[in-house]
């Protein structure tokens, strides 16, 4: 039986090295509630990120869900989105009380169609919170102009960048906030867990506040919040990844471009173009298979066979899944570009330590 390739493995320092981050645990037997590792990574985090602020969480959804009630947008109010992303974005906006406008995305890079979402303001629209795919930027620049012009907040979903640059500044900065995912599946993971990156001093507060049930101190509550702090394992795994992401980065790097070299001459088969002025994480390696001598689902299926584990990411639109597509308001919301490429896109195993043998195996089935 051959070995099964995942489609990412979670990036991990020495045991010995994470053993010699947590030890200290075992003395205070302080292992949460914003503790010595908490505020260790906190501060190495912002000064990676070059940021004002950064809140951090057990998990990027509840880090999302918390930024948009934080920013006390209109109630009932509409959200521009796009629905070729993972569930978490448009469950954050309907968890929290608002409803998800769907704009179409360009074939180019995948993100919003900036070129669509003024016709989907209308008054009711609060905010737009737009997605970085497969580390490919949003179109930051128009977005920008249209958000002043309608004076509407933006709000990155930038889970798929930790640890790019556009035009030399981390997406941690763009917007209004932007939200990281830490989750083990990430370029860099705390295990599960995630980070608001935001430059409002009012924001502190209220963010803390929302994660830790409200409490000022041991008998002040002075806002109904939730729970979601990160731990002090969390935060102990993020000190140790940290240290080496840029040489994980490298290391996905020639993996990517391994690939590359094998498929990218081949008819029917299309890699994302690559954007001027990003300095890429290479998170993740989607392909289109457009016209090619089989469909994405059955390269799926061949390579599953062959105990190789690739995924159709993102199918299907989060707009088509059970609990939203009968909603009246998601169906009025046409986007083709999105459809046609989530029927045809397929991830495939990428991470740092896959070999190029493993790489050589996947690419001689699809090919073949």
């Amino acid at each position: 039986m051959k070995k099964i390739i995942n489609v990412t493995r979670s990036s991990m320092p020495t045991y010995k090295e994470y053993c010699k981050e947590i030890k200290e645990l075992w003395k205070t037997h302080w292992l949460t509630n914003m503790g010595v590792k908490h505020e260790h990574f906190q501060k190495e985090l912002k000064k990676f990120c070059k940021v004002p602020h950064i809140a951090l969480y057990t998990n990027g959804h509840l880090a999302l869900e918390n930024i948009i009630t934080a920013m006390n947008l209109k109630k009932d109010g509409e959200i521009i989105t796009t629905p070729f992303t993972f569930v978490s974005t448009t469950h954050a906006i309907v968890r929290t009380g608002f409803k998800p406008v769907f704009c179409d995305i360009n074939d180019k890079d995948y993100t919003i169609d900036v070129t669509k979402i003024e016709k989907l303001i209308t008054k009711k629209t609060v905010a737009i919170v737009p997605v970085h795919v497969y580390g490919n930027i949003c179109n930051i620049e128009a977005i920008n102009k249209i958000a002043k012009k309608y004076k509407l907040k933006v709000i990155y979903d930038a889970a798929h960048t930790f640890g790019e640059t556009y035009k030399g500044i981390s997406p941690a900065n763009f917007g209004d906030a932007s939200i990281f995912s830490f989750h083990a599946t990430k370029v860099f993971n705390t295990i599960e867990g995630g980070a608001i990156c935001f430059s409002d001093n009012k924001l502190v507060q209220i963010l803390n506040d929302m994660k830790d049930f409200g409490f000022r101190d041991a008998e002040n509550v002075a806002y109904i919040g939730g729970n979601a702090k990160m731990n002090e394992f969390q935060a102990a795994m993020g000190i140790c990844n940290l240290k080496t992401i840029k040489q994980e980065i490298q290391k996905r790097k020639k993996v990517y471009e391994h690939y590359k070299k094998r498929l990218q001459n081949t008819k029917g088969i299309k890699f994302c173009k690559k954007q001027k002025n990003v300095k890429y994480n290479y998170s993740y390696l989607p392909i289109m298979f457009d016209n090619y001598k089989y469909t994405r689902d059955e390269i799926f299926e061949k390579l599953k066979s062959q105990n190789i584990m690739a995924r159709k990411y993102f199918y299907p639109l989060t707009s088509n899944f059970e609990c939203y597509k009968n909603l009246p308001t998601i169906k009025k919301y046409k986007t083709p570009v999105a459809k046609y490429i989530s029927e045809r896109i397929l991830t495939l195993p990428l991470y740092a330590d896959l070999s190029i043998k493993d790489v050589d195996r996947i690419c001689d089935i699809i090919l073949k």
